[in-house]
């Protein structure tokens, strides 16, 4: 297995910016014996109630969300270029319909009881805090909902408490 280095979040010099929105990110969780996954390009880093945490978004009809619901924390992880192709498909299709993490050929470890993949460069695992549906009446900027919700699919947003950080040593 690959060696993982435990580093606090104030260590963490990657731009969330770039990592989430452009290298994209896997979303993972657990429910009861059984682990899903999806890409995500959105979601954050911050602070929130005194904690360092991790935010992240996901449509009602995304299958990971079932696991997200089900489970108390998630990871966040990380790639290196060479597995964007892997985590387009990993986004395009859905853990219902197949086993797709056994066909990406990932490796599933755990951070206590948080599962990631060992093939990732940086993981962030997390604890939730919060969870809350996005509603059409809270958008100031209408432009949001006819731009990327025409068919009324509001993410439900999830904030997790970052346990660990843990970067994959070279």
């Amino acid at each position: 297995m690959e060696v993982f280095k435990k580093i606090k979040e104030k260590e963490l010099e990657e731009n969330p910016f770039k990592k989430i929105g452009k290298d994209w990110m896997l979303v993972t969780a657990k429910n009861g014996d059984q682990v899903n996954t999806m890409t995500a390009s959105w979601g954050g880093l911050g602070v929130m109630w005194n904690k360092n945490v991790a935010f992240i978004v996901i449509r009602p009809q995304r299958y990971t969300k079932k696991f997200v619901d089900a489970s108390d924390s998630f990871s966040l992880s990380f790639y290196d270029k060479k597995y964007k192709k892997t985590l387009s498909y990993l986004g395009s299709v859905s853990g219902r319909d197949e086993n797709k993490i056994k066909k990406a050929h990932f490796t599933l470890a755990y951070d206590a009881d948080t599962p990631f993949f060992t093939e990732a460069s940086l993981v962030i695992t997390c604890k939730k805090l919060f969870a809350m549906p996005f509603e059409e009446e809270f958008f100031i900027d209408k432009s949001i909902v006819s731009k990327h919700y025409p068919e009324k699919d509001y993410h439900r947003m999830y904030i997790g408490e970052i346990v660990n950080v843990l970067i994959k040593q070279k």
